[in-house]
């Protein structure tokens, strides 16, 4: 009898915390999809001119407007697209008509763009703030020699272009032949695939605890 006791008490405390995760993982989705829905929401609501301190928690992807001249002042962060391949984003220092000096990314050009000359001409640019989270512990630095970045580290770049850290993402083209990459709420959203992933270990620990109890009444007969 204290062989089954314990065989239950252990099947129902590894199933209830199995299937406690497997919620927790349910209540994560429906913050992350909040989430999405409000960086979207952000994303597509009307521009405005640019915050004088845009901050990188409450103005990430806010739709603001820009007017001054392109530099040619360049970062190149190696990339690629589904429909184009292998590429760079061109990343530019680009001066406001009130004295500030930003990043804009332009978007998209294919490896033999890169070094085509694209010299400095005023635009007006309308975009999206963003500092992007593409560089982690195992980006390579850049190599600052040959231009080349593994990730848009907007401090990094900033320092090296001699501008705010400040980024907007150009929503439509601004010429010079580059292909405009539009923001999009950038959010790894894999909550669903690891709550199924709890639920489906607590079945097994279940199944295994009745072929446990199956077992001790098997040998006690």
């Amino acid at each position: 009898m204290r062989q089954i006791l314990f065989a239950i008490v252990i099947g129902l405390c590894g199933t209830g915390y199995l299937m406690r995760l497997g919620f927790w993982q349910l209540e994560r989705l429906e913050w992350k999809e909040g989430l999405i829905a409000a960086a979207d929401q952000m994303i597509t609501s009307p521009a405005v001119p640019l915050p004088p301190n845009p901050d990188p928690e409450k103005d990430r992807y806010r739709p603001v407007t820009v007017s001054g001249r392109f530099t040619d002042a360049e970062a190149h962060v190696l990339t690629s697209t589904r429909e184009q391949g292998p590429g760079f984003l061109i990343i530019t220092a680009f001066e406001t008509d009130d004295g500030r000096r930003i990043l804009v990314d332009r978007g998209y050009v294919r490896e033999t763009a890169r070094n085509t000359p694209r010299p400095g001409h005023p635009a007006s640019v309308t975009g999206n703030l963003n500092w992007p989270d593409d560089v982690t512990s195992s980006t390579p630095a850049p190599d600052i020699a040959a231009n080349m970045w593994f990730g848009r580290d907007v401090t990094a770049m900033a320092a090296q272009l001699q501008t705010e850290p400040v980024m907007v993402i150009a929503r439509e083209d601004t010429g010079d032949g580059i292909t405009a990459q539009p923001a999009t709420a950038a959010f790894r959203n894999d909550h669903l695939g690891y709550s199924v992933t709890w639920f489906g270990l607590a079945l097994v620990w279940a199944g295994m605890t009745i072929y446990w109890l199956w077992r001790i009444r098997t040998r006690r007969v």
